[in-house]
């Protein structure tokens, strides 16, 4: 498989869009595992798009949606104290909601395709066989769904 790595700097709310700083945290990413990056790089997603797949997927980690392994040592949140902004716990909570507004913006039976290849990284063809859909005809509704999720998100 093509590889395709860059370092990100890591935040709190996951993997940025920028280079590291130096002494930040950062990560490494594979850009070519996305199933979204492939499409796209072929020509079967606009940047619109992708844009849109791309937050999806964004939410999807941040709300923490896949199954946990682990105990989670959060901070709890003091009355008074001087945290600005939203713990990690609303982050996630905040995510979801989007994440779920995203799906519905979808409609029915455009989020299997969106979670199952956004989401689970499933790839096209495996996805289709999977919903039991005609080989070939992911592309096209994969395409609708994340259309309407990129007006969800106000993506131009």
């Amino acid at each position: 498989m093509k590889q395709h790595l860059v370092e990100r700097e890591l935040t709190i709310a996951g993997p940025s869009r920028k280079p590291p700083r130096s002494g930040g945290r950062s990560v490494t990413l594979n850009l070519a595992e996305s199933p979204l990056t492939w499409l796209h790089a072929r020509g079967h997603l606009d940047d619109r798009q992708l844009a849109a797949g791309e937050r999806l997927r964004l939410d999807w980690e941040a709300a923490q949606l896949a199954p946990g392994v682990t105990m989670r040592w959060d901070v709890v949140r003091v009355s008074g104290g001087r945290a600005a902004g939203l713990n990690p716990t609303e982050r996630q909570i905040a995510a979801r909601d989007r994440f779920n507004g995203a799906l519905a913006a979808a409609g029915t039976g455009l989020s299997d395709i969106l979670w199952r290849v956004v989401c689970a990284g499933e790839a096209m063809a495996d996805a289709e066989r999977a919903l039991v859909w005609p080989a070939r005809s992911g592309k096209l509704v994969l395409r609708f769904a994340l259309d309407r999720v990129a007006g969800f998100y106000r993506i131009g």
